[in-house]
């Protein structure tokens, strides 16, 4: 008994001394890729900012983004649209001294920044979020909540300091290949698998081929379809285009109940679709809004701006109703939790 205990022991120090390892090989790749984007992007933006003093006109200027744009994606994939180029360019001017730059931050870490005007707070939260391990929804958390000026003006400082560290949670290393701009700068698939729990997985399978085994005129487009707006990436659980209505369908799973901000949501990506997507001869695009709790499942249609009354019509005989959609979750789930 002794005997094993002591072999227990001893397999568990091995265990902890390995996993302590590969923690501290995924912290320095993490590093070790942001930065070497960090460091391309900025030489990248001192490129055209030293390119600027040729163009003569507002207009050139554009066209000459634009170009550049179109072959680096062609080129290298994507990360090179003309927002991107947009804030390489800024990020140069932003901070035009390469060896002030934190090599612990990524690109969305000094996209965030930019935003700061104050040069001092800008500097401030830039070491700061190095020097604590901030990750980019924790930075944008301290900047929204003007972290630095409260410090600033508080004449105790160590309760601000502790509010804000009791409201931050600590980043897995492991997160950085959730990155976007990771996956873009390395010309790697954005695998929807990064963003999906198992349930998540299992369930969003099961609807994608419920929807395709119906029929009905259903196209599979996209999972986990990624639009991104100014600075942000939304990401919709599956994407259909129905061949019988002319129009995108945009599914959402919720797993837990329905809230006035997951309709607000849902809203926001028909209107980003539809930007972005949408053909002057589709129809307006549709949503739905499943949520899935145990034996419970709820779906929320959207509303059909200017639809015409055939669409209507065509609409409520195509798309499952709420009851088949209800049956085919809870069966799903049921299966899942077995």
């Amino acid at each position: 008994m002794l005997e094993l205990d002591k072999h227990n022991n001893e397999n568990n120090l091995l265990v902890s001394q390995v996993a302590q390892i590969i923690r501290e090989a995924r912290q320095t790749a993490y590093r070790a890729v942001n930065f070497t984007m960090v460091l391309a992007y900025w030489n990248i933006g001192k490129l055209i900012v030293e390119d600027e003093l040729h163009w003569e006109r507002a207009d050139y200027g554009k066209a000459v983004l634009r170009n550049l744009s179109q072959r680096l994606t062609k080129e290298f994939g994507k990360g090179f649209d003309e927002s991107n180029l947009r804030y390489m360019r800024l990020f140069y001017k932003t901070f035009p001294i390469c060896d002030t730059l934190r090599h612990e931050l990524s690109w969305s870490h000094y996209r965030r920044l930019i935003s700061v005007e104050n040069s001092d707070a800008r500097l401030w939260y830039m070491n700061e979020a190095a020097d604590s391990v901030w990750s980019t929804r924790q930075l944008d958390r301290q900047i929204s909540t003007l972290y630095y000026d409260r410090l600033l003006a508080s004449q105790n400082k160590q309760v601000v300091i502790k509010e804000a560290e009791e409201k931050l949670k600590a980043v897995s290393p492991e997160d950085f290949i959730k990155d976007p701009y990771v996956l873009e700068f390395l010309n790697l698939k954005d695998y929807p698998d990064l963003r999906e729990s198992d349930v998540e997985k299992g369930l969003i399978s099961n609807l994608q081929d419920f929807l395709l085994e119906l029929g009905k005129g259903f196209c599979f487009v996209a999972r986990q379809k990624r639009m991104r707006y100014d600075d942000e990436d939304f990401y919709v659980d599956l994407v259909f285009y129905n061949s019988i209505l002319k129009c995108y369908v945009l599914i959402d799973l919720k797993l837990g109940k329905l809230t006035h901000q997951d309709v607000g949501q849902m809203d926001s990506y028909i209107r980003m679709f539809d930007d972005l997507m949408k053909q002057p001869d589709d129809n307006p695009t549709i949503g739905l809004i499943l949520c899935s709790e145990k034996n419970e499942a709820v779906a929320r249609y959207s509303v059909l701006n200017d639809a015409k009354q055939m669409f209507a019509s065509k609409y409520r005989l195509t798309l499952p109703t709420e009851e088949e959609l209800q049956a085919e979750l809870t069966e799903a789930r049921k299966t899942l939790e077995k």
